[in-house]
């Protein structure tokens, strides 16, 4: 006859209590590592973004795709214009000023940017940006010069020029040589730290943000942000950064970026 040992199968809570413990460790270990993996590799993304928004409004303005002063300078674009989800500016033959095109005839075909960059959301402050992997984007063009100073002029909320901007409140001229884009996290220590900057000039400024100056819809960029205020809040000065001696309009701390 045989005699069978009956055991209870399962854990005893000594070894869940040990497997718990082995879980939590690990977690706390590996959950930094991957929240720093994702940072990281959001503000790489950001800043290859800014690069290829940059290519794109080179090969958008030597195309003279927008002449709204029909002098034969091609202009710079917003995000709507170049990713051909909204007309471009055109030159009114009935005013001799600038304006809103019309669609179809006045959407870029083929686009500069990808269609998805043509998903403009407002701010706000109700100005268009765009969002991609974790970090907001947006495009400031030049108004008219007033003294010294040259106005940044942002998109409209649904992408493009705004109708309030157009006539002779656009400077037709300053968009032929200048524009900047901002690039900041939507939700800073958790999508990104970094906040970006580029020019025409392809020149990318970084400030690092720890303070949380920038972040999400509420806390944006001005145009003026990173330029050196040598002239107060005007887009025809150097990027401020401090390693030059300069200041910033926004009083923070830009130096260039390294990769």
């Amino acid at each position: 006859m045989k005699i069978r040992n009956h055991r209870n199968a399962g854990f005893t809570l000594i070894e869940l209590m040990i497997v718990v413990a082995i879980i939590a460790i690990v977690a706390a270990i590996a959950i930094p590592k991957l929240m720093s993996a994702r940072i990281s590799a959001n503000e790489n993304a950001a800043i290859a973004t800014l690069r290829s928004i940059a290519a794109a409004q080179q090969q958008f303005q030597s195309s003279c795709a927008i002449d709204t002063d029909a002098d034969g300078g091609g202009e710079f674009g917003f995000f709507g214009e170049l990713s051909g989800s909204v007309p471009m500016r055109v030159f009114d033959s009935g005013t001799g000023l600038p304006a809103l095109g019309n669609a179809p005839d006045d959407l870029l075909d083929p686009p500069f940017l990808a269609t998805a960059f043509g998903g403009v959301l407002a701010d706000g402050n109700g100005e268009g940006i765009v969002e991609r992997q974790g970090y907001y984007f947006k495009i400031y063009l030049p108004g008219p010069t007033v003294g010294a100073a040259t106005p940044g002029l942002p998109e409209a909320p649904a992408g493009g020029a705004r109708a309030a901007d157009m006539g002779a409140n656009w400077g037709s001229a300053n968009c032929e040589i200048l524009w900047c884009a901002y690039a900041w996290p939507v939700d800073a220590e958790k999508t990104g730290n970094r906040v970006f900057f580029i020019n025409q000039e392809g020149d990318l400024a970084q400030f690092d943000n720890r303070a949380v100056i920038y972040e999400g819809l509420n806390s944006v960029p001005t145009f003026s942000a990173a330029y050196s205020n040598a002239i107060p809040n005007s887009m025809e000065t150097d990027i401020g950064l401090s390693v030059m001696g300069f200041t910033t309009n926004d009083g923070q701390v830009w130096t260039a970026v390294g990769n």
